[in-house]
């Protein structure tokens, strides 16, 4: 799959996704580190990757409907949450071939012990 890593996350976490074989681009590595939700969406969307992040603004499917998008990945991750805490939870949820595979136009709720799928 194809990823895109929003700037909230750890840079550390494209080379997350790639050690398990897929493609991850960090938005500060293409020069959107301050760009707005809906850019950012934008660019995932027409670029065709699945958006990686811990906003909880991106689990509006009003305003960021699943099935537009080549998945979106929202993390629950504590106010108080280490970068391999946010580790950790990646990959336990990047294991996953079989909600890997449903991923594309739906949005994914990732917590520890739990991924809660979700369409329009």
């Amino acid at each position: 799959m194809h990823f895109l890593i929003d700037a909230d996350l750890p840079r550390s976490a494209a080379r997350i996704l790639r050690r398990h074989g897929h493609e991850a681009v960090d938005v500060r590595d293409i020069g959107m580190t301050a760009a707005k939700d809906g850019d950012i969406a934008a660019y995932a969307r027409r670029h065709e990757f699945c958006l990686v992040t811990g906003d909880f603004d991106f689990a509006d499917i009003r305003a960021y409907p699943p099935s537009s998008y080549s998945g979106i990945v929202v993390l629950v991750i504590p106010g108080t949450a280490s970068s391999l805490y946010i580790h950790d939870l990646l990959d336990r949820f990047i294991v996953q071939s079989d909600v890997l595979s449903e991923l594309p136009g739906r949005l994914a709720i990732v917590e520890p012990g739990r991924v809660r799928l979700r369409a329009e």
